[in-house]
């Protein structure tokens, strides 16, 4: 039976998620909606909110980048100049203005959850910090330190964005890429919250 979340009816949305990626990135898609809903319950996060985020935060991941660049600059938040500059992060800003404009949804956190699933930003709501630490520890994630950062996320929200952030500076640090002003501001952000 479908199950209709702020407009948006999940069966629909999970047959069109179907053509639109890989069974790789569908599968994905699915365990980040059951992460998001498991962190959700955990903090007190909107679980329709935060499953419908997680479904559709990669909705654009597979189309071709001059796509994603055009959509990702009318979004919600445009890409900023430098975000421009990094074809990686354009699917996030693409997915929000998908979601927004093709799929309807207009709850302004969900749209933000996409937008920010992978650059992050200062003073993100519950619902987007839920669907960027659930992206980072779905099960389908096997990188080193997975599970200490799974653990981490379950204990302590705010320490786990600060530690995903830290890691996620570093690695683009190390691979002399450029860091969005939304990154270096959200790391800032929550490292004040521990100083």
């Amino acid at each position: 039976m479908a199950v209709e979340i702020c407009g948006a009816d999940t069966d629909e949305i999970k047959d069109i998620l179907k053509i639109r990626l890989s069974k790789k990135r569908y599968s994905h898609s699915m365990n980040v909606a059951d992460a998001a809903l498991k962190l959700a319950d955990k903090f007190g996060g909107d679980r329709e909110k935060c499953f419908l985020a997680g479904l559709i935060h990669d909705i654009c991941k597979e189309i071709p980048t001059e796509e994603q660049l055009k959509m990702g600059k009318s979004c919600i938040v445009p890409l900023s100049k430098v975000e421009e500059k990094i074809p990686a992060l354009y699917h996030a800003a693409a997915g929000s203005w998908y979601c927004e404009h093709v799929l309807h949804i207009a709850d302004e956190d969900i749209l933000r959850a996409v937008r920010f699933h992978t650059a992050a930003r200062e003073g993100m709501s519950l619902t987007e910090e839920i669907i960027y630490l659930a992206d980072l520890i779905s099960d389908d994630r096997s990188y080193k330190d997975v599970g200490k950062m799974r653990k981490l996320a379950f204990d302590d929200l705010k320490k786990a964005m600060l530690e995903a952030i830290s890691f996620s500076v570093s690695d683009v640090i190390s691979k002399g890429s450029l860091i969005p002003e939304s990154t270096s501001q959200a790391y800032n952000y929550y490292a004040e919250l521990f100083r």
